[in-house]
């Protein structure tokens, strides 16, 4: 049989090909077998064949935290092996770890284990471990745990509730996945290897410049909210080391006295997906992440669950971050232009009321974005950075803002809103390539595991 047609580019596919016997698979090289993981790899191994291994004997430790997303640990935790051997997931150098977890196993939390201290890990229970047999490249295994169709037939055999929903062991060995021989799946490991590479160096240039237009913003914003717009304005020390000096007609101000109410959201359980049209859905800190309202950052709210509709976002919303694992993502802020309805307010957002008769929403908006609050909110966040970083109401209120009047704030929204059009266009151009930057390397790996590109000679 001929190869099949697929979207292969400009790159070799293979002289023949076979059906597969698999729906989702479909025609596979003439000289692949589809296999069933359980025979190539052993799943879970048990932490019994650590039996009369020393109690005090130091290994790493995994918490989620430390698993990166396509590759790579963290490893600057250890245990006493006493301390670990009960209730969490053991693992050696050499095995390929994978998030059980949603939404850690969509978003493609694996990798694989080495460098571990004494060669032994332990770490959350929400991992797999897959430990290949004889025969079975780890490299060529790990690509394919992160491959789109290894993910996306995970996730639709999750089982459990809402954001509890996780990949049964079954899934992993019953997964039938076409295998090459051991030279060949080398081969593709070593291809992949250095594609990813490649393509995970551009999009960190790409990150590199968003990061570069995201601080002019800022810049821009900072100027604006603690200067004006008019330079040959009488200045004044604003007695406050984080703004210095002010127009002379503005006033330093904490946060509680230019806002009515400052409320934080609803904890529900939630789907690990995106809400459908005429679902509820409950937002993500992350929608209000570098000053840009993201709708789509959010999570479905299951049917059974009734919606708590006080907590719905709406057009003119002010809304902040309370809690990230970054810390220079904690107190991001973002002015809600639009929002499609039966979204609500997560337990991780603040949602800010401004008094309308002397503080414009979307002026209090950019003075929370600008560099002089960053330096109140981030000296105050509670926490390391990892999961547990919360800023709290007390802290939000006793920043302080400079405020002109009305009709000024007015004009700086208007100056503001038309000099960052350019660099928005700009950001939302950049951030389009590092997605199909990431689709690319997507499609290059389940082509490159599943037989539909032949990369032996480009490896």
């Amino acid at each position: 049989m001929t190869s099949p047609s697929v979207q292969a580019g400009k790159r070799a596919t293979y002289p023949a090909y076979k059906p597969s016997g698999v729906p989702w698979l479909g025609d596979v090289p003439e000289h692949w077998q589809p296999i069933r993981l359980r025979y190539r790899a052993k799943i879970n191994p048990t932490r019994s064949e650590l039996n009369g291994t020393p109690g005090d004997l130091d290994v790493s430790f995994v918490p989620m935290e430390s698993v990166h997303e396509y590759g790579g640990l963290t490893l600057d935790q250890t245990r006493p092996l006493a301390e670990v051997a009960t209730g969490y997931t053991y693992f050696r150098d050499g095995d390929v770890l994978a998030a059980k977890i949603t939404p850690c196993f969509e978003n493609g939390k694996g990798s694989i284990a080495n460098g571990l201290v004494n060669g032994i890990g332990f770490g959350t229970t929400e991992l797999h471990v897959l430990r290949p047999c004889a025969g079975l490249d780890r490299r060529f295994l790990f690509y394919v745990t992160i491959s789109h169709a290894f993910r996306r037939l995970g996730a639709a055999e999750m089982y459990g509730a809402g954001g509890q929903k996780r990949v049964p062991d079954d899934f992993i060995r019953d997964f039938r996945q076409p295998i090459p021989s051991s030279a060949e799946q080398k081969a593709i490991a070593a291809f992949l290897d250095r594609e990813t590479a490649r393509i995970d160096a551009l999009i960190e240039k790409k990150r590199r410049q968003i990061e570069l237009l995201q601080e002019k913003r800022t810049a821009l914003i900072s100027h604006a909210v603690t200067k004006g717009l008019d330079p040959t304005a009488p200045m004044k020390d604003s007695g406050i080391e984080w703004l210095g000096e002010i127009p002379k007609h503005w006033q330093a101000v904490r946060v509680r006295h230019v806002i009515t109410r400052l409320e934080q959201g609803w904890s529900p359980q939630c789907e690990g997906r995106e809400a459908g049209p005429d679902e509820w859905g409950i937002m993500k800190a992350g929608c209000a992440n570098y000053g840009r309202f993201n709708e789509r950052e959010h999570k479905a709210l299951p049917g059974h669950v009734e919606p708590e509709e006080m907590y719905e976002i709406r057009a003119g919303d002010v809304v902040m971050s309370r809690a990230c694992g970054t810390v220079s993502l904690v107190g991001s802020v973002a002015y809600v232009e639009h929002c499609r309805p039966r979204l609500l307010l997560c337990d991780k957002l603040f949602r800010l009321h401004a008094n309308r008769d002397f503080c414009d929403p979307q002026y209090l908006y950019l003075a929370l974005n600008s560099r002089s609050t960053r330096a109140q909110i981030e000296i105050s966040v509670s926490g390391a950075d990892g999961l547990a970083n919360n800023i709290a109401q007390p802290t939000i209120k006793n920043v302080v803002i400079a405020l002109p009047p009305l009709h000024e704030q007015r004009a700086i929204i208007t100056n503001v809103r038309a000099s960052r059009s350019t660099i928005d266009i700009l950001v939302a151009k950049v951030e389009r390539s590092v997605e199909l930057l990431r689709e690319h390397r997507a499609a290059l790996i389940s082509a490159a595991v599943t037989g539909k590109i032949n990369v032996r000679a480009e490896a």
